[in-house]
């Protein structure tokens, strides 16, 4: 191995060994506050270890099975709706063994003693726990349940794909502000590409940037105007890496997020956080959820946020006014409809910069360009997002095998945006005093966007193959309005910044000016199989766009494209008795051409993926811990490439294929009360196969990715209710032109988190509920470039330091 290679591999694979050599299987037995609440279940009869298991594991439930009692046993059919525990004692009936009970709570499997007659199987549920489901909160750091990739309510350790789980408790642990943050200690994804940006969340997932879904359903996605979605609103984050169009349609093949908002609850509870930190940030956090009426049929939820900050560059502020109201109406036990809305509006400007490379990447004799000025002119830039929407979650249940849902909402994204933009090093590059030319960009875009789900569901058996069945047709509709007009404006000095000549909105015609509105439709079909410890599922999805554009500037010229595609999915798994779950997966994507050319009369084929994946997953029986590790090969067709045609002339076409290859692993575990850990390590790589960058790497894609979170609190002792977290998080180099030229490589780098928090409630009875915290990212102050491109450099963001208190009751 090279000196080069193993001083990557080093530091990569220390985090990796320390988390994986960690005891992370934590006791078999846990709380039986982990019962799970009535179910539907329609179980054949099948080998007694495996259907025990599988019950268990599902529910969350702590059951310690000596396998020489049930060697050689048949479960009972478990048919109807059960709790977790009826669900056991139905599966054991005529077996001579019965369930014992803990005073912890928790269950052992024993045999019946001899002339003791078995009492018939009760349906008691668990002390006041409730099951885990995949579209609700999770206690800790580990998801057991997930809706990712397949739209059911699936056990994460059988799902047969790559997905990592954000829990509100791991996003409060680290202090979440933001997507890019949420997902920094998850496998094969890049995020804060391009440095901290208050506009949006700059992602790449095996090498391609993914779709946001929220709540089951795609948000928008334009040019500027997207929506930065608000962490402190949501109960989980997903990510599935790896294509996923056969259940969600029009999705890149990298991967998406599939995040779940807060949903009121029937047990109120409510919480009031303040914060302050680096930069001046100031921001006040609430919640509240609880019944509405004493039986429990209406509900109601509300949180939101109000930020007042500056940002780490001069004059660039980050505004905030959020707020996201819902109401559950239980109207009967089989039916539900829960309104989910939100309103955000944002004011801030461009963090990124857009800094040049002179004073960055190449060295200049005039000194460094300073992380904190400001290229722009504050009296001309802003900012300015407004975004609402309005929608609906409903399910209705018709008996034990069919059930419907329905997910709606309405999206409205409106921008003002004007920035100013210094030369790029290819055309005007800073002169020697360091002055550069600037430009102006002046947006207005408008995203209005409806987006409807609707899915049935059944759940039964054909011989001994039990089966969820999911047959869906979802529509959307966009419409978007998006214009730009590019001006001058004065030069500048990079190392002293001084606006001295007021900048003038140009009023010359719009480079871009056109109306775009997008029609989508889709019919899918999936099946998940189970025969014994063997899982099957197969999908496909048909899939028509309509696309129409005018351009208002180029004398109301339209342009129409239509398209259709069909998405398959096949995957192949076993769910071995001790936890471990290999699996094999194949899944398609297809993404049509976004946003609009600058040319009516171009039109381009959506772009095409396939994937290969071979993973294997291991939850020990009745533990909090799950480990994970993939292979993928993944190629995505249909990119437009630049090559070289007759006469030495530049041509852009379609043609174009990458590949990326690659390994990924994740540990995460309660380990136990007090510890808990995340590991992750991604080792990739990318290929172009045509076109002048053919055998280049992709861009903003690493080889090589690593991190390890760990967060110890003390329940006992002098230390009662104190706690310290500490991360570690290093990205390999990368190149941001597509070139992989020097001028577009920043290098590797490693930076540090911290955390330190108190339960004040340990301290008296009168402060419970009580909390301080303070939170550290980039904790020693590291110095990097996160991107270069070739024209400009980002930095990657300086130590941040926040301190919160929290009440919650």
């Amino acid at each position: 191995m090279s000196r080069t290679l193993d001083t990557l591999l080093r530091p990569s694979l220390l985090a990796v060994a320390i988390a994986l050599g960690a005891p992370l299987a934590s006791p078999l037995l846990i709380a039986a506050e982990q019962a799970s609440s009535v179910r539907a279940y329609n179980l054949p009869a099948a080998p007694l270890a495996g259907t025990l298991n599988q019950i268990a594991s599902q529910a969350g439930l702590a059951l310690t099975l000596n396998p020489a009692l049930a060697s050689g046993k048949t479960s009972a059919p478990v048919q109807g709706p059960f709790d977790a525990q009826g669900a056991l004692r139905e599966a054991l009936r005529g077996t001579g063994l019965q369930l014992e009970q803990s005073s912890a709570g928790t269950f052992t499997l024993v045999a019946i003693p001899e002339g003791v007659m078995a009492l018939p199987a009760t349906n008691i549920i668990g002390q006041a726990g409730q099951q885990e489901s995949a579209w609700g909160p999770v206690q800790g750091y580990l998801a057991t349940r997930t809706a990712a990739g397949t739209k059911t309510d699936t056990a994460l350790v059988e799902a047969p794909r790559s997905i990592s789980v954000a829990t509100r408790e791991q996003m409060q642990d680290r202090n979440v502000q933001n997507l890019d943050d949420a997902v920094k200690y998850m496998p094969g994804i890049v995020s804060a590409s391009y440095g901290s940006d208050t506009r949006y969340d700059w992602m790449r997932v095996r090498g391609f940037e993914p779709t946001q879904f929220l709540d089951g359903l795609p948000l928008p996605r334009g040019v500027y105007a997207n929506p930065k979605a608000e962490t402190w609103n949501l109960d989980r984050i997903a990510l599935l890496r790896g294509p996923a169009s056969s259940v969600y349609g029009q999705t890149p093949p990298g991967g998406l997020l599939d995040m779940v908002s807060r949903r009121p609850s029937a047990e109120s509870s409510h919480a009031i956080q303040v914060q302050y930190g680096s930069d001046n940030y100031r921001q006040i956090n609430f919640a509240s959820t609880g019944k509405i009426d004493d039986d429990g049929r209406f509900l109601y939820g509300v949180s939101g946020v109000v930020r007042d900050a500056g940002t780490q560059v001069d004059h660039i502020d980050n505004k905030r006014y959020n707020i996201a109201p819902s109401l559950t109406w239980n109207i009967d036990t089989d039916t539900k409809l829960t309104l989910l809305s939100q309103f955000t509006r944002d004011d801030t400007g461009t963090t990124s910069q857009f800094l040049p490379i002179q004073g960055t990447k190449i060295k200049s004799p005039l000194g460094e360009i300073s992380h904190h000025k400001n290229l722009g002119d504050p009296d001309y830039e802003f900012y300015d997002r407004t975004y609402y929407a309005l929608g609906y979650a409903f399910e209705h249940r018709f008996n034990d095998t069919w059930q419907f849902k329905q997910n709606l909402r309405y999206t409205k994204s409106e921008l003002s945006f004007q920035q100013l933009t210094v030369g790029s090093y290819a055309y005007s590059p800073a002169d020697a005093a360091g002055t550069i030319s600037r430009s102006t960009t002046n947006v207005d875009e408008n995203i209005g966007q409806f987006a409807l789900d609707n899915h049935f569901q059944a759940d039964f058996a054909t011989g001994d193959i039990t089966h969820t069945v999911l047959l869906g047709l979802d529509h959307q509709r966009t419409d978007t309005s998006f214009r730009t007009i590019y001006g001058t404006a004065s030069s500048i000095n990079i190392f002293n910044p001084v606006n001295s000549v007021p900048t003038v909105r140009p009023t010359g015609d719009a480079y871009y000016d056109y109306n775009q509105k997008t029609v989508q439709t889709g019919l899918y079909a999936q099946d998940q199989m189970a025969l014994d410890n063997w899982r099957l599922t197969l999908g496909g999805r048909e899939d028509w766009v309509h696309q129409g554009t005018t351009y208002f500037n180029k004398l109301d010229a339209t342009n129409t494209d239509r398209s259709k595609n069909f998405s398959g999915n096949a995957a192949l798994s076993y769910v071995f008795d001790s936890g471990f779950v290999p699996y094999l997966s194949y899944a398609e994507s297809f993404q049509p051409a976004s946003n609009a050319s600058v040319d009516p009369v171009k039109s381009y084929k959506p772009t095409e993926g396939q994937q290969w994946e071979l993973g294997i997953k291991y939850q020990p029986p009745g533990s909090n811990t799950l480990l994970s590790a993939a292979v993928y090969d993944l190629t995505q067709k249909n990119v437009l490439v630049t090559r070289i045609g007759a006469g030495n002339q530049s041509i852009t076409d379609q043609a174009g294929e990458v590949k990326v290859k690659g390994l990924e692993l994740e540990a995460v575990s309660d380990v136990t009360e007090n510890l808990k850990v995340i590991a992750a390590y991604t080792l990739a790589k990318s290929e172009v196969q045509t076109g002048i960058y053919k055998g280049n790497r992709l861009q903003l894609m690493p080889n090589q990715q690593a991190s390890l979170w760990t967060d110890y609190t003390w329940h006992t002792g002098v230390l009662d209710g104190f706690g310290i977290g500490f991360g570690a998080r290093y990205t390999g180099n990368t190149y941001g032109d597509q070139a992989n030229t020097w001028l577009g490589k920043a290098n590797a780098y490693t930076v540090f988190d911290g955390a330190v928090h108190y339960d004040l409630g340990r301290l008296d009875n009168s402060l419970k509920g009580a909390s301080v915290k303070v939170n550290a990212t980039n904790l020693f102050n590291k110095d990097y470039l996160s991107t270069c491109d070739g024209n400009y450099c980002y930095f990657g963001d300086q130590r941040s330091v926040v301190a919160s208190a929290t009440y919650q009751w």
